[in-house]
């Protein structure tokens, strides 16, 4: 029964749109309405107010790592084991990607699914987030980077952690991830996919 109040309350914060927050506190258009419509901090950063960017991805990312820490506390608080705390994970970041706050209509994941990494393991966590660095570094496309690290993080998981209960829970964000990601992949293969920091007007 605690399971299923862990996956509830967790879903319940990972539905919690950042973007939304973010620019409505600075007073810009709903991510939703411009460039990829998607509400997330790559798409935020199109409005050209990188403050409410980055709060947007410190908020996506920190709901996935809180969702994590409060499990890990109470999971062993009271003996549920480490299946409550893959449980939360998943439950968390399904929340962003489908929130019941903005009928099911969320964001990519990414920063959510990095925040969870870096509850469930710490240095799994800072490889993704590396590898995603790099790889926007080098091509500077969000969408690119997202891809590579959502295909690296399983191998990286099953390198330090081995097959344990977090194990499914990291592959199916991996799959989701990607999964969400199908139009980039088709603009990505076209050479028409966006780069990090362009700017796209209100309904473009």
């Amino acid at each position: 029964m605690m399971i299923v109040v862990f996956a509830l309350l967790a879903y319940l914060l990972g539905s919690i749109s950042f973007a939304v927050v973010s620019s409505w506190i600075f007073k810009l258009p709903d991510p939703r309405t411009y460039g990829s419509r998607n509400p997330g901090a790559t798409n935020v950063l199109r409005s050209g107010k990188k403050a409410a960017a980055v709060f947007t991805l410190l908020g996506d990312a920190g709901k996935g790592w809180f969702a994590v820490a409060l499990a890990q506390y109470y999971a062993l608080l009271w003996d549920l084991g480490k299946e409550a705390i893959a449980v939360a994970a998943v439950a968390v970041f399904l929340g962003h990607v489908f929130p019941v706050f903005l009928r099911f209509q969320g964001g990519k994941g990414v920063a959510t699914a990095v925040g969870v990494l870096l509850g469930l393991n710490l240095w799994v966590g800072l490889m993704t987030l590396a590898t995603w660095l790099l790889a926007a570094m080098i091509w500077r496309i969000s969408s690119l980077s997202a891809l590579i690290a959502a295909i690296l993080t399983p191998v990286y998981t099953v390198s330090m952690l081995g097959f344990e209960e977090s194990t499914p829970a990291v592959l199916l964000m991996s799959l989701v991830l990607i999964w969400r990601h199908q139009s980039n992949i088709v603009n990505l293969l076209a050479g028409k996919e966006g780069r990090i920091g362009e700017k796209k007007s209100p309904g473009s």
